[in-house]
C-alpha cells in the first residue's frame, strides 16, 4: 500500500484524531467544568468590584460631609458675632446684606440654627449654663438662649447654650398630718 492511504489512523474530517465517544464526553465534561469555574471567578470579581465601588462612593460622601462639617464649625464664632450685632442694632446697611448672604450660604450647605426660649430642655441639643425653679413651667424648659445651637442633618455641630427652669419641687407630704 501507499503511504497516506486511508488504512492508517490519522486525523478525521474535522482535523481531530478519531476519538471514542467516551473520550468526547470526558472532554465535554472537562470543558463544562472549566467554564463553570471561570464563570464563578468572573462573578466573584464582579461582586468585589461592585462592593469596591460602593465603598469608594460611601467614603467620598463621608469625606465631603466631614469637610463641610469642619468648615461650617469654623464659621460658628462669626455667626455668633452676627447674632450679637443684630441684637444690639449694629447690623445695618451694607454689612446687613453681607450678614444675610453669609447666613443664606451656610443654610444652603445644611447648617440649621436651633434653640429658642420656651423650648423643652433636651440634653442632646442643649447645654444648661444656669438652673432655676419656676411655678410657670411644668417641664424643664429653656428660659434664655445664650448662644444658638447648630445642626447639619441629624448631627449636632454645637448644642444651644441655655439657662434652664424646672417646675417648683413639690413640698414633701407631712406624715404627722395623716
Amino acid at each position: 500500500t501507499e503511504a497516506g492511504s486511508g488504512d492508517a489512523p490519522g486525523p478525521g474530517p474535522g482535523g481531530l484524531a478519531d476519538e471514542s465517544p467516551n473520550d468526547l464526553v470526558a472532554d465535554l465534561a472537562a470543558a463544562q467544568t472549566r467554564v463553570a469555574a471561570l464563570t464563578d471567578d468572573l462573578q466573584r470579581l464582579q461582586a468585589e468590584y461592585v462592593n469596591y465601588k460602593r465603598r469608594v462612593d460611601r467614603d467620598r460622601e463621608l469625606v465631603k460631609q466631614n469637610a463641610t462639617f469642619s468648615v461650617l464649625s469654623a464659621m460658628l464664632p462669626v455667626l455668633d458675632d452676627l447674632d450679637r450685632a443684630r441684637e444690639h442694632g449694629e447690623l445695618e446697611g451694607g454689612f446687613k446684606a453681607v450678614a444675610d448672604s453669609l447666613e443664606r450660604i451656610v443654610a444652603a450647605h445644611g447648617l440649621v440654627k436651633f434653640g429658642k426660649p420656651g423650648d423643652e430642655f433636651d440634653p442632646r441639643f442643649h447645654e444648661a449654663l444656669m438652673h432655676a425653679h419656676s411655678k410657670d413651667v411644668t417641664t424643664t424648659t429653656c428660659r434664655d438662649v445664650v448662644s444658638a445651637g447648630y445642626m447639619i442633618g441629624e448631627r449636632v455641630v454645637r448644642p444651644a447654650r441655655v439657662t434652664v427652669v424646672d417646675p417648683e419641687p413639690e413640698a414633701p407630704a407631712d406624715a404627722d398630718q395623716q
